[in-house]
């Protein structure tokens, strides 16, 4: 990638963007001041980076996977169930907005390996994707649990949400962790 592509990346589609395009789902529960999109992606890959290891697993491919899946949010924004719009047209979107993004840093190697990572993420097509899948709700409810406490909010929509639906039990116990904790701080028995 040329040093004026990386510039073109950051300023239209990429970086920048990413950084500052507040996750929405918090925006529509009152939460001032909500984590980004990039901050959003960053503690999913903190998160695959100190998993344990696991037979089978590839750590590097997690990691990946974690900082693209939602890559294409940066043009499409963060489309919330709330939002009204079906699975597959939110699909198709992200699809378009990253082909546009692996257009701009000039296709190649690294943007098949992105499209593929996405794609893998998006299908559930891998142990690696059924992993990062799982972050991504446990980073959520990891969230909540913090702007419950830092914002005095009850957040219970985001754990519902997720309540029984992890694949991993790396995932169903550090989501179990979150709500036990969740459910100390709140006075309910486990």
């Amino acid at each position: 990638m040329e040093s004026s592509t990386i510039l073109l990346f950051r300023k239209l589609i990429g970086f920048e963007v990413s950084e500052t395009t507040k996750r929405k789902g918090w925006i529509n529960h009152g939460i001032k001041g909500p984590e980004s999109i990039a901050d959003h992606m960053y503690r999913m890959a903190l998160m695959a980076l100190i998993a344990e290891d696991l037979p089978g697993v590839n750590r590097e491919r997690c990691i990946k996977i974690a900082i693209v899946h939602d890559i294409a949010e940066a043009i499409v924004g963060d489309i919330t169930p709330s939002d009204g719009i079906p699975k597959e047209e939110k699909s198709r979107r992200e699809q378009a907005a990253l082909n546009e993004m692996c257009e701009v840093i000039g296709g190649g190697s690294r943007a098949d390996e992105i499209k593929e990572l996405w794609a893998d993420y998006e299908n559930n097509a891998s142990i690696e994707a059924s992993l990062v899948k799982d972050f991504d709700k446990v980073e959520m409810i990891l969230q909540a649990l913090e702007y419950e406490m830092d914002h005095g909010k009850v957040l219970d929509e985001f754990f519902l949400s997720t309540a029984g639906k992890f694949q991993t039990d790396v995932g169903k116990r550090w989501a179990a962790e979150v709500t036990a904790r969740r459910n100390k701080r709140l006075g309910h028995q486990a």
